[in-house]
Order: C-alpha cells, then structure tokens, then sequence
C-alpha cells in the first residue's frame, strides 16, 4: 500500500511539471492567433506596397561640378623703376585709378638734360657742316672720304641723342596698364633703386577666377564653357566663361587648372577672394533623368522597378548616361511617362503589389 501511494506521488509530481511547462506557450499562442485575426494581416490578406514614384518627362541636363576657386586680377604688378635716382616728384595719389602711359614719378634728371643739351648743340654743327661738305662733294672740290667722316660725325651724335633720350624716359615712371594703384612706398627726396616698390597696380575688370577640376573630367572642358560664381560678400551668381586651361594634369593632386574670365565693371570682386563655383561642362536637352536611388546594378547592367498593370511592380533593364548629383541619365529601357519607383526598391520584387505617391 505505501508502494502504490508513492507512485501515486511521483506522477502527480511529474504531471504537474508537464502542465507548468506547457501551459506559457499555449497561451502565448492564442494571444497571437488572436491579434493575428483582429488585423486581418494574416494569410491569404496582403498588403499593397507604400513607395514613391516619379513621373519620367523630358528636361534639361546641366552637367555640372560644384568646385572652389579664387579671384586673380587681370594684370598686377608692383611697379619699380629701371633705374637708381633721387625721386624728385610724386605725381599719384593713392588708391587712385590711372590709364596706361600716366607719369607717376619723376627721379633727378639734371645731368642727363645737360648732356642733352649739349649733344643738340653738337648735332645742329655736325649737320651744317654735313651739308656744305656735300655741297663740296658735287663740285668734286673734297673727296668722298672727307665727306664720309663729317657724315659719320652727324650720325654717331643722332645715336647719342636718341640714346640719352632713352634714359630721360626711364627718369618718369609711368603706368604700365590702365588699374588701380595701392599704398605708395616710397616719398620726395628718396633714393631709390631698381629693387625699391613704389606701388602697386592692379587691373579687376575684367577679373579672372582660377580652379581646378578632377583629371577625369579633363576630357569635357571647352573654351568658353560657362560658369557661375559666388561668395559671401557678393550674394547671386555672377557668369564668367573658361578662356584658358593648363595642358598638362597636376601629378600631386590629380586635377586640371583653369582660368575664367568675368566683367567686374562695380568692382564686386577683389583679388584673393575666395568663391564657390558651379562649372557647368555640358547641356542636354530632351533628357529622361531618375533618383539615383532608383537604379539598381546587376552583373549584365542596371534595372529600375516602374508600376505595371495593375499596379504591379516590373522590372525594366536601362542604359544610363550622365550621372549628377541626385539624377541619372536614361538612355534607354524607358518612355517618356512611365512611373518609376524612387522608394522601397530593395523590398519589392516583380509582380509586387503597389500603392503609389507621385513625388513629382
């Protein structure tokens, strides 16, 4: 009898285990069966995919590059004269704007203007006596060699002349193009040498503006391709065109140089300013263009997801073009007014159900 009670105890023990055991999970079980049914989410009730989509339609493409660049005057120079002297005149103020030719300093000339002086005296009696010895010649009453040496007196002193002429003009110094001149350096009563800056010109309009490009898009840049230009102080963009470029790409930086040129007839732009540039390397017109986050690579090329019949997602194949920033260039594989999906291409498969929004 004690042996059957304890048995008794034992399977009671182990049943009580059992339903402890399983009875968590039934339950769990039904909560879920029963959420299951209030959604209606269940088997055999899907539901139709959110995305956004765009409209294909023909538009402009502008090519473009986003790059920084600096303003550079189109001619400056710090201005030096050609040689040593004691400035005695400053004929420029500064700040001021001068044309080219514009005497701005003037250095001592007192001993050349002397030699000069006498060398027209000398000049004025070599040339009488060079026309009576050829008065003399065509009598015959001198010889050809007298004549020759008078002659060549005459010559040597207009060469001396012209020489000592050539050092007045170096005693003014002059604006070399038309600009405007900086801080003056140098006052009256100086003496000054070749290597002393008197001051500085600089021409702005108009103004040149130089950066560079990746070395792969080397092969795009044209003479006269625009750009447009900006900076803090000058809100709105300013058009300028690529008039130059270097011929050779930079081995440090892997890049090319260019120069554009722009009007600054108000002076909005200085040299040294730094400003954000859209250089813009072609124009496409009558393009298809995409999200970029709608293309999807495979090993044979590329696919876009377009709503079908139905609103069913198909998958087209598509060669693309040109690509920018947030757009990609459709060469082929799609129409002009097909929606193309621009959201949730990574969870949709062919044949998936959709619920578009036109983004567009």
């Amino acid at each position: 009898m004690k042996k059957q009670t304890k048995v008794l105890l034992i399977v009671a023990i182990i049943l009580i285990v059992v339903v402890g055991f399983l009875y968590p999970r039934l339950s769990t079980r039904n909560v879920n069966e029963n959420a299951v049914t209030s959604t209606g989410a269940g088997p055999g009730t899907p539901q139709d995919l959110p995305v956004n989509v765009v409209k294909l339609q023909k538009e402009t493409l502008r090519n473009q590059l986003q790059v920084t660049g600096t303003i550079l005057p189109n001619e400056s120079v710090n201005i030096r004269p050609e040689v040593s002297g004691l400035v005695t005149r400053i004929a420029f103020q500064e700040g001021q704007y001068v044309n080219k030719g514009t005497p701005l300093l003037y250095l001592d000339d007192d001993e050349l203007q002397a030699q000069y002086q006498r060398l027209e005296y000398t000049q004025k009696l070599f040339e009488t006596q060079e026309n009576r010895q050829k008065q003399l010649l065509a009598r015959e009453a001198i010889s050809q060699e007298e004549y020759d040496i008078v002659l060549n007196q005459y010559n040597t002193t207009l060469s001396d002349l012209k020489l000592v002429e050539a050092q007045l003009e170096k005693r003014v110094i002059r604006a070399p193009f038309n600009g405007k001149l900086g801080l003056r350096m140098v006052s009256e009563g100086s003496v000054i040498g070749t290597t002393d800056v008197i001051a500085s010109i600089v021409n702005i309009d108009p103004i040149k503006i130089e950066f560079s490009i990746p070395e792969r898009y080397a092969n795009q840049v044209k003479i006269g391709a625009p750009i447009y230009f900006s900076n803090e102080s000058s809100p709105g963009e300013v058009k300028g065109e690529v008039y130059a470029f270097e011929p050779q790409i930079d081995a440090a930086t892997r890049t090319l140089k260019l120069r554009a040129q722009s009007p600054n007839k108000e002076g909005r732009f200085l040299p040294g300013m730094y400003v954000r540039i859209r250089f813009v390397l072609e124009v496409t017109e009558d393009a298809l263009m995409v999200p970029a986050e709608s293309i999807i690579p495979e090993l044979q090329g590329y696919k876009v997801y377009v709503v079908g019949p139905d609103n069913k997602a198909l998958a087209k194949e598509v060669e693309i073009g040109t690509r920018t920033d947030t757009e990609v260039q459709i060469l082929g594989g799609l129409e002009e007014g097909e929606l193309v999906l621009a959201t949730g291409v990574l969870q949709v498969r062919p044949g998936t159900a959709l619920n578009p929004t036109q983004i567009n």
